[in-house]
């Protein structure tokens, strides 16, 4: 059965990016498409998107707006077989920034987003093009299940649309002062504890898990976790009451992109069947950083200095870490304490090095190049590195959350079966002590090491994969509308 998909995103890569939502963005719609269906990725034109380089579609289209009309322009652009359109309006989105500026989220963050989810479906029927789905993302497009089972319920138009609404990050809620309720167009009564009021406040995402049709996440283990008080900010409760209709899916892969066989920013391409590239890979690295010993593990670590990511967790256990028989090269940025802390480190200790910004082709050479990647988050809904890491061979050392439990298989001495090394508790202790373990076993292992990366660089997390699993959930929203 070939599906009308009307996929809103805040974010897409390459046109606009923050985090993972824009390679989710980018991947599912294009493998969704390779099994037949029709898909429209939409998002908002970001002033650092060039409108030069996008087709300017004539007319506009009205967004009603608590007591007036707001008139947007729309841009479209063909990419990798997708078609992709921009809602521009300029005093929106004509900002330095997607969601803030020097750290401070803008203060009309509710109006903005409840704009672009509104012109979204606006967009569908000026393109005259009925969706059978509207795939909605995180707080940005919270609205948009809410209006399609409210206002728009008995719209002729969207009469068959059923709603899928996706949590990437439960942490941003959309959460705002209960004046922006007025922006939704929606009856009051709408505004209880089981819809979308929370503490007085507009909680948007709170009111897409009650009004979507199914409701996914990014990973089953994630899937269950947010029902649990650690993992739920506030929400836990609220979602296991709507549990039935929620589902885990892992994120796939663009292995097109994340490939050692083929990656043109590493020093030597290599597969499973021939490592020699990985050793030239750990030379090059090496070179790049002033670090020589070929001896001793080198543990990667590529991502936002945030306190998710487990930045804490490390710097309480850095002392040890640095004291271990390793090197370290960290890419990252993020919290300015950290980028100091870490850069402090660097300059203090021969083994440690940190690059603080953000580069492509670094983080591809970390990946290469390292023998161990480090993930010590305190909750990750999936997570991308661990699996890009086992794809080059490079072995995980995660703490046991979300995703990043549901890919890695602790290592068994035993057995000599697993892909990774694996942490329960967020201590320093337990960083610490899976960090040396995997150390330890790195140096006087090496037929488990060499099994395990075997096992990790065969394993696959395709885009084909999980947009299967997301058409089955099409089909049973579909048959939840009717």
């Amino acid at each position: 059965m070939k599906l009308n998909i009307l996929f809103c995103a805040s974010e897409m890569a390459p046109f606009a990016k923050t985090g993972g939502l824009a390679d989710v963005a980018k991947a599912l719609p294009k493998a969704l498409k390779r099994l037949g269906h029709n898909v429209k990725v939409v998002i908002p034109r970001y002033y650092q998107i060039d409108k030069n380089n996008l087709e300017h579609i004539p007319g506009s289209i009205g967004i009603p707006m608590k007591n007036e009309t707001l008139w947007a322009g729309i841009y479209k652009k063909e990419f990798e077989g997708i078609e992709v359109y921009f809602i521009d309006y300029e005093l929106f989105f004509g900002r330095s920034g997607l969601y803030d500026e020097g750290g401070y989220a803008y203060t009309d963050n509710d109006k903005r987003f409840i704009f672009f989810s509104k012109a979204a479906l606006e967009l569908a029927k000026f393109l005259n093009f009925k969706p059978d789905i509207v795939h909605s993302n995180d707080w940005h497009t919270a609205t948009q299940p809410i209006l399609l089972n409210t206002a728009l319920r008995g719209d002729d138009f969207f009469k068959n649309t059923a709603s899928i609404f996706t949590i990437h990050n439960l942490q941003h809620q959309g959460f705002f002062d209960k004046s922006g309720f007025e922006y939704l167009g929606i009856g009051w009564e709408h505004f209880n504890p089981f819809e979308m009021e929370a503490l007085g406040g507009l909680n948007l995402m709170k009111g897409a898990i009650y009004y979507a049709d199914i409701i996914t996440t990014v990973s089953k283990k994630y899937a269950e976790e947010i029902q649990t008080p650690e993992f739920g900010f506030g929400l836990n409760e609220h979602i296991k009451s709507h549990s039935y209709k929620l589902f885990g899916i892992l994120n796939g892969v663009d292995y097109d992109e994340w490939n050692p066989r083929t990656d043109k920013f590493i020093a030597k391409n290599y597969d499973v069947d021939d490592l020699s590239g990985k050793r030239v890979c750990k030379e090059d690295l090496q070179n790049i950083f002033g670090l020589d010993r070929k001896d001793v593990p080198l543990i990667g670590f590529v991502g936002r200095f945030a306190e998710q990511k487990g930045i804490s967790l490390i710097a309480s256990a850095i002392e040890g870490l640095v004291h271990l028989n390793a090197q370290y090269v960290f890419l990252g940025t993020g919290e300015k304490w950290a980028e100091r802390f870490f850069s402090d480190i660097s300059a203090k200790y021969p083994n440690f090095r940190v690059y603080v910004g953000y580069s492509n082709e670094l983080a591809h050479k970390i990946e290469a190049g390292s023998d161990l990647f480090l993930m010590p988050s305190l909750f990750e809904p999936c997570g991308l590195n661990q699996i890009y890491s086992l794809r080059y061979g490079t072995l995980p050392i995660v703490r046991a959350v979300g995703g990043l439990d549901d890919t890695i298989e602790n290592y068994n001495p035993s057995t000599k079966e697993g892909n990774g090394f694996k942490f329960w508790d967020a201590t320093r202790d337990a960083l610490y002590n899976t960090v040396k373990w995997a150390v330890d076993i790195w140096q006087n292992d090496k037929e488990g090491i060499e099994k395990m990366i075997n096992y990790a660089m065969r394993q696959r997390f395709s885009w084909e994969r999980s947009a299967k699993e997301y058409e089955k959930l099409y089909l049973r929203a579909l048959e939840f509308k009717r």
